[in-house]
C-alpha cells in the first residue's frame, strides 16, 4: 500500500501505511469515534484519512509526541491524568492520549483487494475483535469483514485493543453475512470456515488465494447458513486436553498457519 501520509509523522517502524479514505458510511455510534492509549491515538493521528476533532493529551505525553515527530492536530488540550480518566472510567488505560475523531468510512466487499481476509460471524466481544483486528493488521490480511448488526462498533475499548490497527485495516460491513460470503466467493475467494469439529486440519487443508477465514462466536460457533456457504470447514488440531481457543487466539493461529501455507504453496 502507497505511503500517503501528508503534513503528520508517524513515529519510526515498520508497520504499514495507514488506509485511505473509504467509500460509504461506517458501522459507528453517531458521535465521534473515542480513541485512547499511545498505540491508537498515535497510528490516528498519523492517518490523513482519520479526521480528529479534539485530543485532549497530559505534558508528558505531549512532549513524548514531539520527541518522535507527531505533530498535534489544532485543536488539543494540556489537561491532567485525572481529567482523562474521568472521560473514560477508572479502569481505561489511556496512557495520557484521548482523541475524538470522526470514524473511518467502510469500504465495499468489491473493493477488496488483499487476498486474504478475516470474516466474522456475530462476533460481539470488543475486546476480542480489537484483539483479532491487531492480529490481522500483523499478518497483512486486508479486510475484516463484519455484520452490520450483533458487532461492536469502531471506537472506544474496541479501538484500544485494536492498539492502532484500525488505521491499517479496513472493516467492511456487510447487511447479510451470507450474501457477503457469495460475493467474495465470486470474486475467487476460497471460503474457509474455522470450527472445532471441522472435517480436516487446517495445517493439511488444501488452501490458496485469494482465501477468506470465517470465525463464529464463542459458544455459537459458525451459524448454520455461514457454514454451509464455506467452502470448506477446517478445525485447528491442538495437542493438549483442551481443543479450542478464545476467538481472538484461534483467529491469530489461523493466520500464522494459512500464510505459512500460502507462502510454501506459492
Amino acid at each position: 500500500m502507497r505511503d500517503r501520509r501528508q503534513g503528520r509523522k508517524a513515529s519510526a517502524g515498520s508497520r504499514r501505511s495507514p488506509r485511505a479514505g473509504r467509500h460509504r458510511a461506517p458501522h459507528a455510534a453517531d458521535g465521534p469515534a473515542i480513541l485512547y492509549g499511545w498505540h491508537t491515538v498515535t497510528a490516528a493521528l498519523a492517518n490523513p484519512a482519520r479526521r480528529i476533532r479534539r485530543l485532549w493529551t497530559t505534558e508528558n505525553a505531549a512532549r513524548r509526541l514531539v520527541e518522535d515527530g507527531i505533530a498535534l492536530p489544532a485543536r488539543h488540550e494540556l489537561v491532567r491524568p485525572d481529567v482523562i480518566a474521568a472521560r473514560l472510567g477508572p479502569d481505561a488505560l489511556h496512557q495520557g492520549l484521548l482523541v475524538e475523531a470522526d470514524p473511518l468510512a467502510s469500504p465495499e466487499i468489491e473493493d477488496v483487494e488483499n487476498g486474504l481476509v478475516l470474516v466474522l460471524d456475530q462476533i460481539t466481544d470488543p475486546h476480542n475483535v480489537g484483539a483479532i483486528l491487531r492480529t490481522a493488521a500483523a499478518f497483512g490480511a486486508g479486510a475484516v469483514v463484519t455484520t452490520a448488526r450483533h458487532s461492536p462498533e469502531a471506537t472506544g475499548v474496541l479501538a484500544k485493543s485494536a492498539s492502532g490497527a484500525l488505521e491499517y485495516v479496513p472493516i467492511v460491513t456487510v447487511q447479510n453475512l451470507a450474501r457477503g460470503l457469495t460475493a467474495l466467493k465470486e470474486r475467487g475467494f476460497l471460503l474457509v470456515g474455522l470450527d472445532s469439529t471441522g472435517e480436516s486440519d487446517l495445517a493439511a487443508a488444501n488452501v490458496r488465494a485469494p482465501l477468506a477465514l470465517v470465525l463464529g462466536a464463542e459458544g455459537k460457533g459458525l451459524r448454520q447458513l455461514t457454514r454451509a456457504t464455506c467452502d470448506v470447514v477446517a478445525r485447528l488440531n491442538l495437542p493438549g486436553a483442551i481443543k479450542s481457543l478464545n476467538v481472538s487466539n484461534a483467529a491469530a493461529l489461523a493466520l500464522y498457519v494459512a500464510t505459512t501455507r500460502l507462502g510454501t504453496d506459492s
